[in-house]
């Protein structure tokens, strides 16, 4: 049964060619990281950052990062979606906002806090495979936002992560995971490309 949150996730492409001319609004790019916010992350603790490259000059430097690549500087907005390490420093105020609303309790939030901490205190594979794994989940989320919104979106990973670190001002504690354009799809783009049956990735136990 067709269900339109069902259909954005088959209608939505990888774009690569977009409409230079089409141009997103502070309070539209506001609302697409709003709904990325939405997105689940292990603790709650939220570890990722968006910087949204707009300017035309940023953009180009931001498209040589990326190997020339003119997606980068043609789409409306590209967003460089940052994961955070050391996500047990700042737990206890990741949290805090639960506590508030009185959500749990005290105890409640000093178990979980003391949980997280514990989690990644010593692990800084499990750290960076965290903020990998939530600046994920809330990229997907803005491009199914951007879907909704009848934009045109997509992921890339073929950038120099050192460079854009350096360039952008990045901490050590930040990671760069992915990079994702958003704006008006432009000619030329393929259509949507196959996916895999379920039958062949699906291991029902």
């Amino acid at each position: 049964m067709s269900h339109p949150a069902l259909d954005l996730i088959r209608q939505r492409i990888s774009v690569n060619h977009f409409d230079p001319s089409f141009h997103l609004t502070d309070e539209q790019i506001r609302e697409l990281v709003e709904y990325a916010t939405q997105a689940p992350s292990a603790y709650n603790l939220q570890n990722w950052r968006f910087i949204a490259v707009r300017d035309p000059a940023t953009k180009a430097r931001l498209k040589a990062l990326a190997f020339g690549q003119g997606k980068v500087a043609d789409a409306a907005v590209t967003f460089i979606v940052v994961g955070l390490l050391r996500p047990h420093e700042y737990a206890d105020e990741a949290l805090a906002p639960f506590l508030r609303t009185g959500a749990i309790d005290q105890a409640a939030y000093d178990r979980w806090v003391k949980a997280a901490q514990a989690a990644y205190v010593a692990n800084e594979r499990l750290q960076r495979d965290e903020a990998i794994r939530s600046a994920s989940l809330a990229a997907m989320t803005l491009m199914i936002a951007a879907q909704a919104r009848g934009l045109s979106s997509g992921p890339m990973i073929g950038f120099d992560a050192a460079g854009v670190g350096r360039e952008f001002g990045l901490s050590d504690f930040e990671v760069p995971a992915l990079l994702v354009t958003v704006g008006r799809a432009g000619p030329g783009n393929w259509p949507r490309k196959p996916r895999q049956p379920p039958e062949k990735v699906l291991r029902i136990i």
